[in-house]
Parts: C-alpha cells; sequence; structure tokens
C-alpha cells in the first residue's frame, strides 16, 4: 500500500470572540448517502474524487478539519476501490483532523429495531478501531424523525449529545431530549445542510454576505446569546478552503456581531453545553415527531414506500436478533466461521438501513439491490441457525430415504420464558406416506391438521454428504405446541401410515360467514369484508377488518390525496369455513373494484374500474386467543393507498404502540391535517412509526393488532374515521410512481428529485399478515399483555424436521430463564468473553424479573456498548440455587454480561 501522504498539522483555532459578539462554529462536512437518486456505484465513484480532494486540503492546511459524515461505511467503501486513500483518511483521523461516526450507518432509526441500532454502533466500533477514533456525538440530523428510545441507545454508548434536525420542536435550538427510562442527552436542532451560507459564487458576486446575515438573524432569533453551529456542507458536496471563505466574509461577520471559527461537533457541543449551564432548558420527551416547520418535513410516506422492503428487514432483523444470535451464543459460542458469517449478515443488513434504502424513496435500481441484500441476509443467517442447531446435536438436513415409519420434527422457542403457540411445519415423507398421529416428547397425543402438498424429488447435499435426490411427498402439519422451554425445543414425533388420517383433515361449509370464537363469542362477515364482533355479553364491534383504498397522487416520501375521491372497499363474492382438529379458518373472497391509475392531469382517478380479486383469511386456532388476519391480492393498479381499519366503540383519546424499547401513547386525531398554503411546508400527518404492535381501545373492547413488517400506523378519532367510532389505520400498500414531485397539496416543494420510480407502484402479489387481539384478559391484559403478543408475533415458535434416522434429545432447555421481561438480545460479546443478555420491560410500569442461569455463569450489570456498567452489582438469589430478581423500572432496560465466574 501507499503509504499516507504529508500530514499538516492542524491550524490554530480562531481566538475568542470579542465581548458582545455571538460565536458561531463552522463544521465543515459532507453528508452522504450510499445511493439514493444513483444506485450505490454511481454515488461511490464520486466519493473516491471527494475522499481525494479531502485529503488534500487537510494534507496542504486548507482545512483545519472534516467531518465525513456520521458513519464509518464511507471508509470501507473508498477502502474497496482505493485501500491507499483509505490509509489517509484514516490517518487524518487518527491525528483528529478528521471526524468519523459514532454511527457505521446513519439508517432511518425508526423503521430498524432497538436491536439493530445497537449493532449498527458495535459495527461502527470495530470500523473506527482502525481509524484511531469515533465522533463522540450523537450525529442523526437526516433522518425522518427520531425514536424516543435513542436518548437512551446513545448514553449506552458514552455519548450524552445529539445532533438532530427533522421532527424537533420548531424554532427550540437546544433542548434536553429524554427517553421514557428517564436517560437523557443535550439536544441540538440543526439543519445539516448550510452549505449554501459560504459556496463562492461561480461569478466573483460576493452573495455570500447576504447569505451569511440572513443565517445569523435566524439563528439569533432561535438562540441570541449562541453559540451557533454553522454546517458548511451538504448532500454529496464538496466544500473547500473553508479558511478563505472565513476571510472572505470576515467583515460582513464582525458587522452582524458574528465572530466565526473552524470548528468540530465535539468543541461546538462543549461550548453548548457550557453556555447552558446555570439555565434552564426546555425538556422534550418522546420522539422527535413534532409540527413540521419549513423544509423540516418528516416524509411519514416513507412508513409505506415499497412496503415489501420493510417485510423483509423486520422478517431480517429477527433471524440474526432472536435466531442466529442466541444459537450461535448458547451452541456454538467458539465457532469462528459461524462469527465471521454471521457478522456478514449484519453487515449486509446494516446496509440496508439508510434512511432513502429502507424506507423505499431511491431510484428503483437501488431497491432491486435491496431486495437481492435482504435475500443475502436470509441465506446467511439460515445458514448459521442450521449449524449452530447441529451444534447442538439436532440435524436437520434431509439426507438419506425419506421417512416411512416415523418423522420427527423439532419445535424452537426463541422467548427466555416457556411459550406455547401454534406451529406450522412441512415434513418430508416417503411416496404413499402419511401422518397418522402426533406425539409430544411426553409422549401425550398432540391433535393436528394436515394438507399434503404434492410429490417432489428432494435434494441434499453438504461437506459430508454426497449428493443425493430422492421421491418424497411433503405435507404441511398444523398444530399448537404447548410448554416448549425457554430457548429451547421440544422434539415432536409423527407416526405414519398408508393413508391420511380422517382426524388430521379439513371439514369445508361453503356459503358460510360465521366464525365461532372461544367464550360464546363469533364474527360474522359483512358484505365489505368486513368481520362484525359479536362477544357473549351481546356487545357488538362491526367493521374489523375493513379494506379501505383512496387514491394517492403522493410520491414515495409523501401521501397526497386525490382531490373529491372516495375511499374504495371491497364487495364480498363468496365465504367459507374450514374446520380441523386445531384451528376454525373463514375464507372470504372479495373484489376491489379501483381505478388503474391517475388521470394525466393528475387532478383525478381515472374513469372505470379495474378489478382486483382478494382473498382474507381469518384464523382462530383452538385454545390460542389472538385471531391470524391474512390479506393476499395480486396489486394490478397505480396510485393508491390501501388500508385495513380496525374500529372501537372504546374510545378514549388515545391509540399505544410499541417503540423500540417502549410502549408510547399517541392522541388519535385526524388522518391528515390541514393542507398548507406556504411553500416548502407539509401538512401534519396521524401516522406514527411501530415496531410491531399497537392497540386502541380498553377493556373488553381493546384492539389490539401486531404486525412486525407494517409501520406505518394511524389512531384516528371518531370524528374523523370512515367508521364514526375511533379506529387503527394500518397501511398495508401505497402505490406510487415518483421518487418525488413539486405539485403536492400536502407537502408543498420537493424532498428529493423528480424522477420517475414505476416500481415503486408495487405491483405483483401481495401478502400481509396479522395477529389481532380483541379484549384482553389474564395473560393479555394491560401493557404486559399487549407487549407479549407484539413479542409473540415479532418471534413466534418455529419447527424444523429432523434428519431421518437421528436421534436427538426429545427435550433440550439450556437452562437459562428470564420470567416478567422481554428478551430482546442474547449473543456473544464482541470481545468473545462470556455472552450478553439484554432484557425488557416496555410497559410504564415497574416490575421485577426473574432470571435463572446455567450452572458455571455468572451475571454483572453492562452497558449498551458491553463495557461494565456502573452502579451496584446484582444481589445473590434470595434462595441458594434459586432465581435472580431484577428490579426493571418504567421502559426499563437491562444489560447483562454473562461469564464464568472469577477465580478466588
Amino acid at each position: 500500500m501507499t503509504p499516507p501522504g504529508p500530514a499538516a498539522s492542524p491550524a490554530p483555532a480562531a481566538p475568542a470572540p470579542r465581548t458582545g459578539t455571538v460565536d458561531c462554529h463552522v463544521v465543515t462536512h459532507v453528508h452522504w448517502d450510499r445511493e439514493w437518486y444513483r444506485p450505490f456505484e454511481a454515488f461511490r465513484a464520486r466519493l473516491i474524487e471527494l475522499a481525494e480532494r479531502v485529503c488534500a486540503e487537510l494534507d496542504d492546511g486548507r482545512m483545519r478539519t472534516f467531518h465525513l459524515d456520521g458513519q464509518t461505511i464511507v471508509l470501507a467503501d473508498v477502502a474497496a476501490l482505493r485501500p491507499d486513500l483509505a490509509d489517509r483518511l484514516r490517518a487524518h483521523a487518527a491525528a483528529g483532523r478528521l471526524t468519523v461516526g459514532p454511527w457505521h450507518v446513519l439508517a432511518d432509526n425508526q423503521l430498524v429495531s432497538g436491536e439493530n441500532l445497537v449493532r449498527n454502533l458495535l459495527t461502527a466500533r470495530r470500523h473506527g478501531a482502525e481509524a484511531g477514533a469515533l465522533a463522540g456525538v450523537g450525529y442523526c440530523p437526516d433522518a425522518f424523525g427520531h425514536p424516543a428510545d435513542l436518548p437512551r441507545i446513545l448514553r449506552g454508548f458514552g455519548m450524552d449529545t445529539a445532533l438532530v434536525w427533522r421532527g424537533a420542536p420548531d424554532g427550540v435550538a437546544r433542548f434536553r431530549w429524554r427517553s421514557p427510562d428517564g436517560s437523557e442527552v443535550l439536544a441540538a436542532s440543526q439543519g445539516y445542510h448550510a452549505a449554501e451560507v459560504l459556496w463562492p459564487e461561480p461569478d466573483g458576486d460576493d452573495g455570500r454576505a447576504a447569505r451569511l446575515k440572513e443565517f445569523a438573524a435566524a439563528e439569533r432569533t432561535r438562540l441570541p446569546e449562541g453559540p451557533w453551529l454553522l454546517m458548511n456542507g451538504g448532500d454529496h458536496l464538496a466544500p473547500t478552503d473553508p479558511a478563505a471563505a472565513l476571510r472572505a466574509v470576515a467583515a460582513a461577520a464582525e458587522e452582524q456581531g458574528t465572530a466565526l471559527r473552524e470548528s468540530t461537533l465535539e468543541e461546538f457541543f462543549a461550548a453548548a453545553r457550557s453556555a447552558a449551564a446555570g439555565g434552564d432548558l426546555p425538556v422534550v420527551e418522546g420522539p422527535l415527531r413534532h409540527r413540521p416547520g419549513r423544509l423540516t418535513f418528516l416524509l411519514p410516506g416513507t412508513l409505506s414506500a415499497r412496503i415489501r422492503l420493510k417485510q423483509a428487514n423486520a422478517a431480517s432483523q429477527t433471524l440474526l436478533e432472536r435466531w442466529a444470535e442466541p444459537l450461535t451464543a448458547l451452541h456454538a459460542p467458539h465457532d469462528a466461521a459461524l462469527h465471521a458469517e454471521l457478522r456478514h449478515a449484519w453487515e449486509l443488513l446494516l446496509r440496508n438501513a439508510p434512511h432513502d434504502s429502507l424506507c423505499g424513496c431511491s431510484v428503483d435500481e437501488v431497491h432491486r439491490e435491496n431486495e437481492v441484500r435482504f435475500d443475502r441476509v436470509r441465506q446467511a443467517g439460515d445458514h448459521v441457525v442450521r449449524r449452530a442447531l447441529a451444534a447442538s446435536g439436532l440435524d436437520t438436513r434431509l439426507y438419506g430415504d425419506p421417512a416411512a415409519d416415523t418423522a420427527a420434527f423439532a419445535v424452537l422457542n426463541p422467548h427466555a420464558d416457556t411459550a406455547s403457540g401454534p406451529v406450522l411445519v412441512e415434513i418430508l415423507t416417503a411416496p404413499g406416506r402419511h401422518p397418522q398421529a402426533v406425539t409430544a416428547p411426553d409422549g401425550t397425543d398432540v391433535p393436528f391438521a394436515c394438507e399434503t402438498l404434492g410429490k417432489e424429488t428432494a435434494f441434499e447435499a453438504d461437506l459430508d454428504l454426497l449428493p443425493d435426490s430422492r421421491p418424497a411427498v411433503r405435507h404441511r402439519l398444523a398444530l399448537l405446541a404447548r410448554d416448549v422451554p425457554p430457548l429451547g425445543r421440544a422434539v415432536h414425533t409423527v407416526r405414519l401410515g398408508d393413508a391420511p388420517a380422517p382426524a388430521a383433515g379439513v371439514r369445508t361449509e361453503a356459503d358460510t360467514r360465521t366464525l365461532p370464537l372461544p367464550g360464546g363469542a363469533r364474527a360474522e362477515a359483512a358484505d365489505d369484508a368486513s368481520l362484525t364482533l359479536r362477544l357473549a355479553d351481546g356487545t357488538v364491534l362491526p367493521g374489523l377488518g375493513r379494506l379501505l383504498d383512496e387514491g394517492d397522487r403522493g410520491d414515495t416520501y409523501t401521501f397526497d390525496p386525490v382531490p373529491g375521491d372516495r375511499p374504495a372497499a371491497p364487495r364480498l363474492t363468496a365465504a367459507r369455513r374450514r374446520t380441523s382438529a386445531v384451528r376454525t379458518v373463514l375464507e372470504l373472497d372479495a373484489v376491489l373494484d379501483l381505478p388503474a391509475g391517475l388521470t394525466p392531469d393528475r387532478a383525478a382517478r381515472l374513469p372505470g374500474t379495474t378489478a382486483l380479486p382478494v382473498r382474507i383469511a381469518v384464523e382462530s386456532w383452538h385454545g390460542h386467543a389472538p385471531l391470524r388476519w391474512t390479506v393476499r391480492f395480486d396489486n394490478t393498479a397505480d396510485d393508491h393507498r390501501l388500508r385495513l381499519h380496525f374500529p372501537t366503540p372504546g374510545a378514549r383519546g388515545r391509540w399505544t404502540a410499541d417503540a423500540h424499547y417502549s410502549l408510547l401513547d399517541h392522541p388519535t386525531g385526524p388522518d391528515l391535517g390541514p393542507l398548507p398554503q406556504e411553500r416548502a411546508h407539509e401538512a401534519e400527518c396521524g401516522a406514527v412509526p411501530v415496531q410491531s404492535v399497537s392497540a386502541v381501545g380498553s377493556g373488553a373492547l381493546r384492539v389490539a393488532v401486531a404486525a412486525p413488517g407494517l409501520p406505518e400506523r394511524t389512531g384516528i378519532a371518531p370524528e374523523h374515521s370512515p367508521s364514526g367510532a375511533e379506529e387503527l389505520a394500518v397501511t398495508l400498500l401505497r402505490s406510487v410512481g415518483w421518487l418525488s414531485r413539486f405539485d403536492l397539496a400536502s407537502r408543498t416543494t420537493g424532498a428529493g428529485p423528480m424522477l420517475a420510480t414505476p416500481e415503486a407502484q408495487c405491483r405483483g402479489p401481495q401478502r400481509f399478515d396479522l395477529d389481532v387481539l380483541v379484549g384482553e384478559d389474564g395473560d393479555t391484559a394491560g401493557e404486559p399483555g399487549l407487549a407479549r403478543l407484539g413479542a409473540a408475533a415479532r418471534a413466534p415458535l418455529h419447527a424444523l424436521q429432523v434428519r431421518p434416522g437421528t436421534a436427538p434429545r426429545p427435550v433440550l432447555d439450556p437452562g437459562l430463564r428470564v420470567e416478567g421481561a422481554l428478551l430482546t438480545a442474547l449473543k456473544t460479546a464482541e470481545d468473545g468473553d462470556g455472552l450478553v443478555l439484554r432484557i425488557s420491560n416496555p410497559t410504564r410500569s415497574a416490575l421485577t424479573a426473574r432470571l435463572r442461569l446455567p450452572a458455571g455463569l455468572h451475571a454483572v450489570p453492562a452497558r449498551l456498548d458491553e463495557s461494565p456498567a456502573d452502579g451496584p452489582a446484582l444481589a445473590p438469589p434470595a434462595v441458594p440455587g434459586g432465581p435472580v430478581e431484577l428490579p426493571l423500572g418504567p421502559c426499563g432496560l437491562l444489560t447483562l454480561r454473562l461469564t464464568a465466574p472469577p477465580v478466588r
């Protein structure tokens, strides 16, 4: 490699400003989108050019410092093509002239999970170690809003400051931002794009003085005493020679009473903290999704643009967080190959997390690459899971003669407490053989239903298995598994015979609209394919799961209603009920008659309609409270939004949804606020990003919906809802054809370039799965029940067939159990020393969790960055050998390092 070029010493800081002037920190930087209106390779080519310019100006002193955005991945992107240039960047970073991080990628921090954000910061630390240091500021100003738990996450990595912008209270320059658990950071709200203030005029006319005056006037209104922050940079720009720019405007700055100095974010926040000492900063709690001001768009349409990306991300996160990491940590903690594969899978997943990627607001080429990355994550994650299971004694490779007499499958539990729930598992048998009975590990019979899917030629091969193809028959079993050990498994045995078992069959009743439910309740399909729920006490809840479609003349950033358009509901065409030993399913065939798109002037929907067939299935599992709602259709229409509505007569003016580690309340209201009349403004939108579960109403009238991968939810007040009742709307699909447009009514300027994105119309097959729970009782009551519903939907029980001829242990219980709290992470520690366990209490009431550890492990508190935590050690168990009690405050989160006890 070519060694780094000669490095100039940092220019000395400017002298302190004279009395009466306001100190303004000028931070020269770039905001780098890896992919957006250009695909990744086109942007990376320009990144190399930018890196060369920055290194040259840092070398010769034209720049004192440069902030290379808030992400370390730019170093990896440069290193892939120019390792010599990457070395120069790292040398400048080590010398303090260049700052990178603290993130690996600048994610959309609302759509990804809390654990995804933690892995993001952990990954940045690995990359940052090569550069010598990471920025110590929670830098994320271009995210489309900020989640309530972000201060807690930043504090867990030693950061007590945050630079934010979109979603912060308009006009508030500094504030104390507080998470639901009480964690706080000093937040500064500052637009990151201010390159135009000091950008030289191409014709030599110095308009910079006027722009600086405008900037100073705006900042003086927000924060008269300063200090101010001028982010001298923007999207994909390379500001040059900031020292010369400051000299050029020195006279204008002095006239404005402003002292400009080249600075860093750390220096700015040190000055801001000093200025705030002894003063009262406002406290802002919860998510930063406040009413948007001029150009501070929240762009809520990105919560539902290209919904397949959101579904794929939710599935990929769960695969890594709840399956691959725990299984590797428990059963293959020292397998270097699996840990490398797991780290690689996380790297791929993180590369899909940036706001222009996961939000679906890039050109079509970008999102084709996103889909391939998600496929690769699933390939790597599945390999890690199966190899870790093999290390635990469970071989899931279907090699050799297919089962003829008995088959076996293992039900796997990803939760840290005993779990029961529905299971669907596919098994291969020899031709002509059919499941006759299923027995649990204790020998008891398990009711099941069986669907034979057909003949196939089964293929298997591996490093120690010759390629093998065998004729087989595939069957799908449905059953309710009970009492599967925490983080363990229960192996079920299937006895096979020559003919299908009558008891495992499904009875079909045509032309029936009724679904019987436990406790004397029943649901009945209406003409619009929604359900009317009739409770045993006579209470009626009509309109559950009503599909409503409306025109959308917006873009990937923003929903824009079509003037005069009336929402369309489907018409029911057929209904039937399928009943088996384990579940009853009401199947509804319906048709949505939709306009094909917009008129050429985009002012209305096209005349006439196209028929869009819809299949809705509502499943009631016997002995399992939630209903499973599945909606399928082939989208052949453009420019529309389809939502699923759940009204309730139990209005309380608020609705609840889960964030990363917390349950939050939101007010119900209109779907969309008044349309803006001024240029560069955005209408307030009621949509909120949801991780998995949301609920409206209370008590017996509470309706809760758990649907990972469907993040856009809206709580609509009765006076604004289609039903006249308080309701929860879940967006299933939003079809649009433009990255950004400048002619919308709900956002009065563009949010990006006006480029056609025909693939954002999301044509083709769609499937949406939701768990719906009406009422609350016993285990489903209150916020704990709501949290459990969300956790079960995110990571349901999973089953895999056991390799024929092998005999794994009937029950595997690793001995790690957490009662009373939710497991959010179980992984091998980053330094390889033991495991990291993280549990959460997302409710707003304190609780005490109980922890049992396998023999040979002990637990000590840690921070999110896995370093030792301040505070007391864990109290010993009240009874020798018993559980350790762990107090968790409201919305509490606890991280533990699990290691072998120290030698005394």
